[in-house]
């Protein structure tokens, strides 16, 4: 078994391996490194095998999204630590180093995320995660870094190692014990959201999930999918919702649902006005796609959520009502924060 397996899921993405599989092997020293490919039609695999033989392959025999696409790489790599990076990742010299003695120092610490950058702007924080992600009361994301659309400058305001509720998938460390045990990422999932929903699963399991700002990447961001894609929106919001019904505590679980799909009902008429139509159907898609699942999901709910699994009761007031846009803004006010 390797101590550290560095994963990176792949589909036709040959341009981006070329530009940034070599900062993974220049500063990957004594990892092991994967390329997971999801069955792709362009020659990443011919190009991988013929420009770098240290890395190994992982083919699988379809496009099954980031979810199923892992799941099913994963069963044929044994590592102590997964390492599971995005294509259009830069990595740094010794990105690897502080996030190995996070896991060796605390054991109780089951998933690291290291801190995220923008390679196109360097001085700024990448959306997808940037300094570690937090929900709300009714499932809306946001990172400390990034609040819907405001990102932060880099300025060291984040230079700690914090616990976190989620990490990115963008660059998402996990221990394979516990990755096993979780049983995955949920593969109805496809993309968007699984990470969430794996630290939700993580924490009512008794897990930390952490941040460290010690080890530094650059991500691309949008390269599967860009964020005006409106498959992106139907994935974002049915995902949403199914994280809810599968991790909310049993109290008001209905009531937020119900709440979130009142807050979802508004998006929807807001990218109406903006003549984003498609976004507006992309939305009405997703409550339909949800009511067909949800009845599964709350059959299978356990009985043991977390009782409190978010700091703010809506992220979507604070920013747009209140107007607080950056992290430290909202947790310098203490009447936003749920004690």
């Amino acid at each position: 078994m390797d101590k550290i397996a560095v994963v990176i899921l792949n589909w036709n993405g040959v341009k981006l391996l070329e530009q940034f599989l070599p900062s993974v092997i220049q500063f990957s020293e004594g990892a092991a490194i994967y390329v997971a490919d999801n069955d792709s039609t362009d020659n990443s695999v011919e190009f991988v095998k013929e420009n770098f033989p240290i890395v190994k392959i992982v083919k699988n025999t379809g496009n099954y999204g980031f979810a199923k696409g892992y799941n099913d790489a994963l069963k044929h790599i044994d590592a102590e630590i997964y390492a599971l990076v995005n294509s259009d990742i830069e990595v740094t010299e010794n990105w690897l180093k502080p996030i190995l003695e996070t896991f060796e120092k605390e054991k109780q610490t089951a998933i690291v995320q290291p801190k995220i950058l923008d390679f196109k702007n360097k001085e700024y924080f990448e959306y997808a995660g940037a300094a570690g992600g937090f929900i709300d009361k009714y499932g809306f994301p946001y990172c400390r870094g990034r609040i819907f659309d405001t990102v932060e400058k880099d300025n060291g305001q984040y230079n700690d190692n914090c616990e976190l509720f989620w990490a990115s998938g963008a660059c998402f460390f996990i221990r394979k014990e516990v990755y096993d045990e979780l049983g995955g990422f949920d593969e109805t999932f496809f993309a968007h959201q699984e990470e969430i929903d794996l630290c939700w699963r993580a924490a009512n399991e008794g897990h930390i999930i952490k941040y460290n700002s010690e080890s530094v990447v650059y991500h691309v961001g949008g390269a599967t999918l860009q964020q005006g894609n409106p498959k992106k929106t139907y994935l974002n919001f049915r995902n949403s919702l199914l994280m809810l019904v599968k991790n909310l505590p049993k109290k008001g679980l209905f009531f937020v649902i119900f709440f979130r799909m009142v807050l979802d009902g508004i998006a929807g008429v807001r990218f109406l006005t903006q003549g984003k139509f498609q976004h507006t159907f992309a939305i009405l898609k997703a409550h339909f796609s949800f009511y067909c699942i949800s009845l599964k999901y709350l059959k299978e709910r356990k009985d043991f959520q977390i009782q409190q699994y978010y700091t703010v009761k809506s992220i979507v007031f604070l920013y747009y009502i209140k107007k607080l846009r950056v992290f430290k803004e909202i947790f310098n006010s203490n009447q936003n924060i749920k004690n």
